[in-house]
């Protein structure tokens, strides 16, 4: 089998988007232009083909990236369409990292909204190349250039229209190309699927030539191909035009804004155009790096099908046929099914039988993959999201895709005992398809504890063990996924002198603990001269002190944004073992964090309020009762549009709250923003209600 799209013809591009800007709603255009479905799905309707899970078609949002491909102007176009709730953002993380560019969709009334910022900091993140298209130009309120306006300002981009709107609201009916100079009108029509393309006329002429020059000259600053033209007073040609565009996009100088009415159909078909002349192909992305398992030297895989395979898998997917699917982008080379291939992560082969290339939650059966493939295929083998596919004989371990942590939990309990070893399974399952998932059992009481991204994402979970593993649960309230963190340096030794199962045993350990900045984690660090301590015993020390942290000293939550450091060690011939050094080491650490004054970390999140201007004093003064902070307050489409940071511990049930206050007239986003110091007050309340467990005031004293 032989390759059908040449490299340079494909196309792997995310939508994102924050949520209800009509991301599904394009991508289903998009399906339906290109011909691969021959009805428009709806998301009102629940027949989006993108949104395939019973979850999304009742709810009307995206909660899983899907994947397909579709065919535009001799091009191939892989699609993942990602969620635009906060609580999934872990999917279009995952996206990103395997993804060459992407195509932002931004609400022509909201503009930049708060899901819009976080996604465009993600794309930051991996430099994914993208383009911005202004959806709902035909709603009311449609500002495009305060939407301009908001990626500059708000998104700190370089954004540069190449299309006029023509019309805005009712009037909207098409854009003008200022590339081509040729007009895309679909007039009135209210599904969209006929427009006329045409010269620009007379009468629009020359003020249509002036925003071309406008235009040409911001692309100039950009790019420096162009401005040389520019300077020499040469004609400047389309082609000319779509070059230095391509070039400033791929190097991240500029954003090219289109403008369009998705659920009208109207603005999709220049939009696909921009997709194949702007956005890049496999050959255009730099080299992948990684390192070698054995030797972890560095290891480089350039976009070629010459080059040794290797690909990264980015996605578990459990199917009711299939079991585990493991979605994965090849990176380099090619791969032939029924042909092993070496999982470097687990040391362990794969030999898939097929390869599937997936269409939503349909498949078709593909025999080989190339570079820039996206494809799954069902698996037995133990496979987890971020493992690396590769050739044997050239192993490499590609860069791991990094979740961000879960910032609520809830205890779940199945309704019978008889339940509770199925309910353990449907958990493994799932919190395997999904990282930012975690489940753990309580200490103390044995209760079964899941954390998770907010109240939906865990809501989805419980209605998910229903549907899927015939499991009715119930949940507790959900309740903040508190952190634990020091306030000062301190140390403290563990020494184990007993018998452990009837043999003698002997560790010492002394250790020393300092507090980081936030977002800092957790760093160890040995400072121990070479030889004082078996290389055998390092590894069992520094394991010690990681389950430790998993229970901090305060009330029980995980320890973060802290450093250890190994200052002392002992050990006997024929009494130390690694058990023991790995019990020391847990015991000094809890020593020395006592000593350290352990504090609790909440998470804050980031709102974004929109209410009417008669409300806005009844709002602010809520969430100044919730501990809020308000960033600034600004006026949009008859509105006050709040910008505030508020402790998540304080949010729950607020949008019940906010539409009484606003008359059911207000509407609110909220996502995590970062962890910080609870108030010694609110710190003490809390820890009073952990049993058990002793309280500490600022300075120390219990």
């Amino acid at each position: 089998m032989t390759r059908t799209t040449p490299l340079a013809d494909t196309r792997n591009i995310g939508i994102l988007a924050h949520i209800d800007a009509g991301k599904t709603t394009t991508t289903e255009r998009i399906l339906f232009t290109t011909g691969i479905t021959y009805k428009i799905g709806e998301v009102d309707e629940g027949t989006a083909v993108m949104d395939w899970m019973a979850q999304e078609q009742e709810r009307g949002i995206t909660i899983t990236s899907a994947a397909t491909t579709c065919y535009w102007n001799h091009h191939r176009i892989n699609i993942i369409d990602t969620p635009g709730h906060v609580d999934f953002t872990a999917e279009v993380e995952r996206s990103l990292r395997v993804l060459d560019g992407a195509v932002v969709i931004l609400c022509g009334v909201g503009g930049v909204e708060p899901q819009s910022e976080t996604v465009w900091r993600q794309a930051d993140k991996y430099r994914v190349p993208r383009i911005a298209f202004i959806n709902k130009m035909d709603r009311v309120g449609a500002d495009p250039e305060h939407a301009v306006a908001m990626i500059r300002s708000r998104l700190g981009a370089y954004p540069l229209p190449i299309q006029v709107p023509l019309g805005r609201e009712d009037s909207f009916q098409g854009v003008a190309d200022l590339v081509e100079m040729q007009v895309y009108d679909w007039g009135r029509q209210v599904t969209g699927m006929e427009f006329e393309k045409r010269t620009i006329g007379e009468a629009e002429e020359a003020e249509f030539r002036a925003r071309r020059v406008e235009m040409i000259e911001a692309l100039a600053e950009a790019d420096e191909q162009l401005l040389e033209v520019y300077l020499s007073g040469a004609e400047i040609l389309p082609a000319d035009i779509k070059a230095a565009l391509r070039r400033a996009t791929l190097a991240g100088r500029c954003v090219p804004v289109l403008y369009g009415a998705s659920f009208r159909n109207k603005g999709v078909q220049p939009l696909l155009n921009a997709i194949v002349d702007y956005l890049p192909s496999p050959a255009d992305i730099p080299p992948v790096e990684g390192f070698h398992p054995k030797t972890h030297h560095r290891e480089i895989r350039r976009p070629s099908d010459d080059e040794p395979f290797s690909a990264l898998v980015f996605k578990l997917q459990n199917d009711p046929f299939l079991g585990a699917l493991a979605y994965f982008r090849v990176y380099s080379g090619k791969a032939k099914a029924g042909t092993a291939f070496y999982n470097s992560n687990k040391d362990d082969e794969e030999r898939p039988g097929k390869f599937l290339e997936m269409h939503s939650n349909k498949r078709r059966e593909v025999k080989e993959l190339f570079t820039g493939d996206i494809a799954a295929m069902g698996t037995m083998k133990p496979v987890s999201t971020g493992d690396t596919f590769c050739a044997k004989n050239r192993p490499v371990i590609l860069e791991a895709i990094r979740f961000p942590e879960p910032v609520i939990s809830a205890v779940l309990e199945p309704r019978t005992r008889a339940e509770h070893v199925k309910l353990q399974t449907a958990l493994a399952k799932l919190t395997k398809e999904d990282p930012t998932l975690r489940v753990t059992q309580d200490p103390n009481t044995g209760q079964t504890l899941i954390y998770g991204m907010g109240e939906l994402h865990l809501e989805i979970l419980t209605d998910r063990l229903s549907r899927e593993f015939g499991l009715r649960v119930n949940m507790g309230r959900p309740q903040v996924a508190y952190k634990e963190t020091i306030l000062r340096a301190a140390e403290g030794e563990g020494v184990v002198d007993r018998p452990i199962a009837g043999k003698p045993q002997y560790a010492r350990i002394r250790l020393a603990v300092e507090p980081l900045g936030r977002q800092a984690g957790f760093v160890f660090e040995n400072r121990l001269k070479s030889g004082i301590l078996p290389d055998v015993y390092a590894a069992p020390v520094e394991d010690g002190v990681r389950e430790a942290l998993d229970f901090g000293q305060l009330a029980g939550f995980p320890m973060t944004d802290l450093k250890v450091t190994l200052k002392e060690a002992d050990h006997r011939e024929d009494e130390t073992t690694e058990a023991a050094f790995k019990i020391a080491a847990s015991a000094a650490f809890k020593t020395a964090a006592v000593k350290a004054v352990p504090v609790l970390l909440e998470p804050i999140a980031r709102l974004e309020v929109i209410a009417p201007e008669e409300y806005l004093g009844d709002v602010v003064g809520d969430l100044n009762a919730r501990r809020g902070a308000i960033d600034n307050v600004e006026a949009r489409s008859g509105a006050r549009v709040i910008h505030a940071l508020a402790p998540l511990a304080e949010m729950f049930g607020y949008a019940t709250v906010l539409r009484t206050l606003t008359q059911g007239r207000g509407v609110f986003t909220m996502e995590f923003h970062a962890y910080e110091a609870v108030p010694p007050q609110i710190m003490e309340q809390i820890v009073a209600r952990i049993e058990g467990r002793v309280s500490y005031d600022n300075e120390g004293r219990t």
